[in-house]
């Protein structure tokens, strides 16, 4: 799949983030530790872990960066979704094909 590597200039420097190309409330790029491993689409359903992330945004009708805070947070690991830092200006975009794996199913159970 391909994703946007945008690099921006911050007060702090440059951070670089992976991004969807198009933006879409259902999909995500899951940063564990700082760094883009997972994706998930919560309509695939040929994916067993996006079935139960798409069950789980659903029956609890909640935002999906809610439930990926939830689910950081019940299997202790460093996971989130990445935004643009608030204050800063973008200096780069350039194409990035990944293959990104879903969540594992074993922390969504």
């Amino acid at each position: 799949m391909e994703f946007k590597l945008t690099t921006y200039k911050t007060i702090r420097g440059t951070k670089e983030i992976l991004e969807l190309k198009d933006y879409k409330a259902t999909e995500a790029i899951i940063y564990k530790d700082g760094s883009p491993r997972f994706y998930v689409d919560c309509f695939d359903l040929c994916t067993e872990s996006n079935v139960i992330m798409n069950s789980m945004v659903l029956c609890r009708q909640q935002k999906l960066k809610e439930v990926i805070k939830e689910i950081g947070r019940m299997n202790k690991v460093n996971i989130s979704i990445q935004k643009a830092p608030f204050f800063s200006i973008k200096k780069k975009v350039e194409f990035k094909k990944l293959e990104l794996p879903p969540l594992p199913k074993k922390w969504l159970i």
